[in-house]
């Protein structure tokens, strides 16, 4: 499978064949990296990270799994560059493209990355926009594998607000790899109807489903992996935060839900997660709204279904395997 050259900004771009060779890919440099093998033949390259939106895992994962292939890596912050503002986004993608072997972008419209990978001449990797998050998806199929062994036939219901990067990216990878797909939700939360089009197209050819329900009950039946993410993303306003909760709140994910899913299922969550107030806003909005939690319960949460950090590692494993493939895998 040779993915050198290319870039990395929806899995809509790629086939299921792609994509698993990616995640069997991951599971083989994580492999490496827990029985000390290195795979450090990449140095004298160098990576651009491009953050307008602040990040934990994105971050640390494209830094340490750059690290260890032997890489370097420049970080350009919410401040740290002039894209956009002195300078076109054609013009930063020919300057960068110019001096490094790769560009990561996390930001806003999936129109910038797109823009930035038109120019850059180098391979471009989409660390979450507002529409799509691929990294995440292949460290979230890599941990569902790691769970059942398999991937094909599995039912995952996401919950939650299913119209941007998390429901869309779910959609899109379970419909391609054969999992039956569920946004249980309201209807105002329900993903883009296009896309729900184009994902049932890709499910025809992988046996998938994809279901779109307000019902808890009957979404949440006999599913092998229970799913969730913020209400309220970055850079949304403060005043939708009561409109969210209320809306929302009876898609929160409970022992309930969970019992109502099967007794092996597992419960997955992008991070950061509101479950509970140790957080600056988890505080505020708990005292503002007189809850204890959001869209997971800390029961949930810290269950040993709960497999939402064996998921933040996989992000690094994912995202070493999806900067070797474009780059070229080194023997």
């Amino acid at each position: 499978m040779n993915l050198k050259g290319r870039n990395f900004l929806t899995l809509k771009d790629f086939t299921p064949e792609e994509i698993t060779y990616l995640i069997d890919l991951s599971a083989e440099v994580k492999e490496k990296k827990k029985n000390g093998v290195p795979v450090d033949n990449y140095k004298g390259k160098n990576v651009a990270l491009i953050f307008e939106k602040d990040s934990t895992r994105t971050r640390c994962a494209f830094e340490v799994a750059a690290h260890d292939m032997g890489m370097g890596t420049t970080y350009l912050g919410p401040t740290g560059s002039q894209m956009g503002k002195k300078e076109s986004i054609e013009d930063t993608a020919r300057v960068l493209g110019r001096m490094f072997d790769g560009i990561e972008y996390r930001g806003f419209g999936q129109e910038i990355v797109e823009e930035l990978a038109k120019y850059a001449g180098v391979p471009v990797w989409n660390g979450l926009t507002n529409e799509y998050h691929p990294t995440q998806m292949l460290a979230d199929m890599l941990t569902i594998r790691e769970n059942f062994g398999t991937l094909k036939g599995l039912k995952l219901v996401y919950m939650g607000d299913a119209r941007y990067n998390m429901g869309n990216s779910l959609m899109v990878a379970c419909s391609k790899l054969g999992l039956d797909f569920v946004a249980c939700t309201t209807e105002e939360y329900f993903p883009n109807a296009d896309l729900v089009a184009q994902c049932q197209e890709y499910a025809k050819e992988s046996g998938a489903t994809i279901t779109l329900t307000s019902d808890v009950k009957e979404g949440t039946k006999d599913a092998d992996v229970i799913y969730t993410d913020v209400w309220v993303s970055m850079g949304e306003p403060d005043e939708v935060w009561e409109k969210r909760i209320k809306e929302l709140s009876p898609y929160k994910v409970t022992k309930e839900v969970m019992a109502n899913a099967k007794d092996s299922a597992i419960f997955l969550h992008c991070l950061p997660a509101f479950h509970d107030l140790k957080t600056k806003i988890g505080k505020e909005m708990g005292e503002r709204f007189n809850i204890e939690d959001m869209e997971v319960t800390d029961e949930v949460f810290e269950s040993e279904q709960s497999k939402v950090f064996d998921e933040a590692e996989n992000r690094m494993h994912t995202i070493k395997a999806v900067m070797m493939a474009t780059l070229g895998v080194q023997e």
